[in-house]
């Protein structure tokens, strides 16, 4: 077992200057081979796109290869691969798991590159395992599933508190989130974001706000997804 969570280019101090070319071919068929798996990990449910797949299934041969360059200096090969992988994030936003994938990758490469290959398996192994028991299983779902209620009303239309009796009845919680004018100032489009208290009561609601709002356009559905951020 002490095999795997040793360097088979060495020890650290001589590792860059004993390397040889079997040693540096096996890190680099390992960089490929876990890159690979790291891209697939990334790739199980969840949308994507095939540049950035490509991207992380070469990132950690390619942080490898700034770890050799560097001669095996870890401070100085994260600040350079730092450095370059943030610039992505700074023209396209990034999800919490793009970032964290990136990541992921950048551990590969330093791991191969240092020659713990076992080190990098393991690692790439349990982040895979661990990912998919998250993604399957209700882990971090939410257990109220909120959903955006938009009214429109007349300009005239003194709109203050007069759904609040009708939410109350079918929804569990209700908040007012945005009021904004709409068909040139003609209408008011009022945002709730509200939680049903049982499925099934939807057009319930929809009929009895109708007869509120005087009849105009009413619309239930999901609210528009954030980014998902760190």
């Amino acid at each position: 077992m002490d095999s795997l969570f040793s360097s088979v280019l060495g020890t650290t101090e001589s590792a860059m200057t004993t390397m040889t070319s079997t040693g540096f071919f096996m890190c680099t068929l390992s960089s490929l081979v876990l890159g690979l798996l790291c891209a697939l990990i990334y790739m199980y449910k969840h949308n994507y796109s095939k540049n950035f797949v490509v991207t992380l299934a070469l990132l950690p041969v390619i942080v490898q290869m700034v770890i050799t360059l560097v001669n095996g200096n870890l401070g100085a090969g994260v600040a350079v691969m730092g450095v370059f992988n943030l610039v992505r994030f700074r023209s396209i936003a990034g999800t919490a798991k793009d970032i964290g994938s990136v990541f992921l990758a950048m551990a590969i490469g330093l791991a191969t590159g240092m020659g713990y290959i076992g080190i990098a398996a393991i690692l790439t192994v349990v982040v895979g395992v661990f990912n998919i028991i998250y993604v399957t299983t209700p882990f971090g779902t939410s257990k109220q599933i909120s959903k955006s209620l938009k009214i429109t009303v007349p300009e005239d239309m003194q709109f203050e508190g007069m759904f609040d009796e009708t939410l109350k009845n079918y929804t569990s919680s209700f908040d007012l989130v945005n009021v904004q004018t709409t068909n040139m100032g003609s209408l008011y489009q009022i945002e709730y974001n509200v939680a049903m208290k049982e499925a099934g009561l939807e057009k319930s609601m929809i009929d009895e706000l109708r007869c509120l709002n005087g009849n105009l356009k009413i619309s239930l559905g999901l609210p528009q997804m954030k980014r998902e951020v760190l």
